[in-house]
């Protein structure tokens, strides 16, 4: 028996594989005029389609920013990694993936004009953690507060977006860019 079944698409709740929905998208039959499943399907690909077909014909050159942005994402790691145990009240005990607060403190870094974050490891200690972080920074935008505006952040996100308080940060810039 094949564990992975390559053949065989994705099944609606109603039995109607979606591939045979979009292949009579401009087309309907008399259960896909009844069937909640196969409209709303056909809503969303219709969607799906209208946005491919706006971007098949956009000349609009992507923003310089863009290729940064998706290095940032290919970056972190998709992998779950070691799981930090984080403080809880009542809700008994809650592990979360290190690699997943890098990537919403990585976030935090990058919304400071002219850093990109290139590393975040995370220790975590009972109710904080600590912080190594790495960032490329754009010469036009380097200036002393620039690293303590990026401290200011990654506290923040920290505080409010994971719930754990930072106890140790440390950041290095490793690389300067040019816009």
């Amino acid at each position: 028996m094949a564990m992975n079944e390559t053949d065989q698409g994705y099944l609606l709740p109603c039995g109607r594989d979606v591939e045979a929905v979009w292949d009579r998208l401009d087309e309907i039959d008399a259960h896909e005029l009844e069937c909640p499943h196969c409209l709303g399907a056909r809503e969303s690909l219709r969607a799906l389609r209208a946005a491919t077909e706006e971007m098949a014909h956009d000349t609009e050159e992507p923003s310089r920013a863009l290729f940064g942005r998706i290095m940032s994402a290919v970056r972190a790691e998709v992998r779950r990694g070691d799981v930090l145990p984080m403080p809880s009240d009542d809700a008994g005990p809650i592990h979360v993936s290190g690699r997943a607060i890098a990537a919403v403190l990585r976030f935090a870094a990058d919304t400071v004009p002219g850093v990109r974050a290139r590393h975040c490891e995370v220790v975590s200690r009972i109710d904080v953690i600590d912080v190594r972080m790495k960032l490329a920074v754009s010469y036009v935008n380097l200036s002393v507060d620039l690293v303590d505006v990026v401290r200011e952040r990654v506290t923040a996100a920290a505080a409010a977006r994971v719930g754990v308080r930072v106890d140790r940060l440390d950041i290095t810039v490793e690389d300067l860019y040019d816009l």
